[in-house]
C-alpha cells in the first residue's frame, strides 16, 4: 500500500504585534491537526513582520536561541498535544550579534530535531537581510520524523539549484520553502522555480508565502501558497493571493518511488564533472 502524508501549510498576514502573531499560529496549529494534518510549516519568520523592509537594529530583539527560546518551547508543547511534526521558520540568535534567519523542526511527540540555516542572503531594496543575518552554517540536513523525511530550504535559496540537490541526495521526501516574497518582484518565478526543483529531485515541496503589505514598506506579499508533487503537478488548489488560508493536502509518498524508477536521475548524474559550477 501506498503511503499518504497529510501535510499543512499555513499563509497569513502580520496582525501588528509578536504575542498576537503567535497566537495565531497556534490556532493554525490546532486547526490543521483537526483536519488530520500530519506535519506544518509556517511562512518565514513567521511571528514578526518582514522586518527586512528597512535597516533597523529594533528587530534584533525578534531573535531567540533555538532551542532553548520560549517560542520553541511553546510550539514544543502543542506538536507533543496534537501529535504533528512543526516547521518553525524563525530569527535565532546563536550569541548576542551572531545571527541567523532559521528553522527549527520539532517531531509529533514534541522534541527537537534540529534546524536548518538559511544559506543565501539577498541584500537588495526591500529586502535588506544581510543587516540581519549571517549566512547559514549548518549544511544541508534532513529530518528523520514521524512522517518521513522532511527537509528544508528558505526563501531567496530557492534560486540556487545546488541546495535543493543536496538536500534529494540526502534522502528527502517533502523540502519546504517557507518565504516572504513580493509580487512585484518574484511572481513570475513562484510557480516556476518550485515545481521545476521537485521534478529535477524527485520530491514533494511545499512553498509557503505570508500575505499582505505591512506597514514598514510597500512589499505586496501574495501568498500563493502550494504543495507540488515530482511531476509538477499541484496537489489540489493553489492558495489565495490575498487571504490567510491553511492548505491541508495528502501527498502520495508512493510517486517517489515510481518516477525515481522511472527517470534515475540520481543515477545519471555526473559529480565528476562539476567541479567548475563549485568554484568561487
Amino acid at each position: 500500500m501506498s503511503r499518504v502524508i497529510r501535510a499543512a501549510l499555513f499563509q497569513t498576514a502580520w496582525t501588528g504585534d509578536k504575542e498576537s502573531m503567535i497566537q495565531v499560529h497556534e490556532q493554525a496549529v490546532r486547526d490543521a491537526a483537526a483536519q488530520g494534518a500530519q506535519v506544518l510549516c509556517f511562512q518565514e519568520l513567521f511571528y514578526g513582520p518582514y522586518f527586512c523592509q528597512v535597516q533597523d537594529k529594533a528587530f534584533y530583539e525578534y531573535a531567540e536561541s533555538i532551542p532553548e527560546g520560549a517560542i520553541v518551547r511553546r510550539f514544543q508543547v502543542l506538536a507533543k498535544e496534537h501529535g504533528i511534526v512543526l516547521v518553525l521558520p524563525m530569527y535565532e540568535e546563536e550569541q548576542p550579534g551572531v545571527l541567523y534567519n532559521t528553522a527549527a523542526v520539532i517531531d509529533a511527540d514534541g522534541s527537537y530535531l534540529g534546524k536548518y540555516r538559511k544559506h543565501h542572503i539577498p541584500q537588495v531594496p526591500g529586502f535588506w537581510e544581510k543587516f540581519y543575518f549571517r549566512p547559514g552554517n549548518a549544511g544541508w540536513p534532513v529530518f528523520d520524523t514521524k512522517v518521513g523525511k522532511i527537509g528544508v530550504y528558505i526563501c531567496y535559496d530557492r534560486h540556487f539549484p545546488e541546495g535543493w540537490r543536496a538536500l534529494g541526495l540526502a534522502g528527502a521526501e517533502i523540502v519546504f520553502n517557507p518565504s516572504a516574497t513580493s509580487r512585484g518582484l518574484s511572481s513570475y518565478l513562484w510557480q516556476l522555480e518550485q515545481p521545476a526543483a521537485a521534478v529535477a529531485n524527485e520530491y514533494f515541496v511545499g512553498a509557503i508565502n505570508r500575505v499582505g503589505v505591512e506597514e514598514l514598506g510597500d512589499n505586496d506579499f501574495y501568498g500563493t501558497t502550494y504543495f507540488v508533487d515530482p511531476e509538477a503537478q499541484f496537489v489540489g488548489e493553489v492558495a489565495s493571493d490575498k487571504e490567510p488560508e491553511l492548505v491541508v493536502r495528502d501527498l502520495d509518498m508512493g510517486k517517489l518511488r515510481e518516477i525515481r524508477d522511472r527517470w534515475q536521475f540520481f543515477r545519471d548524474r555526473r559529480p565528476d564533472a562539476y567541479a567548475p559550477i563549485t568554484a568561487p
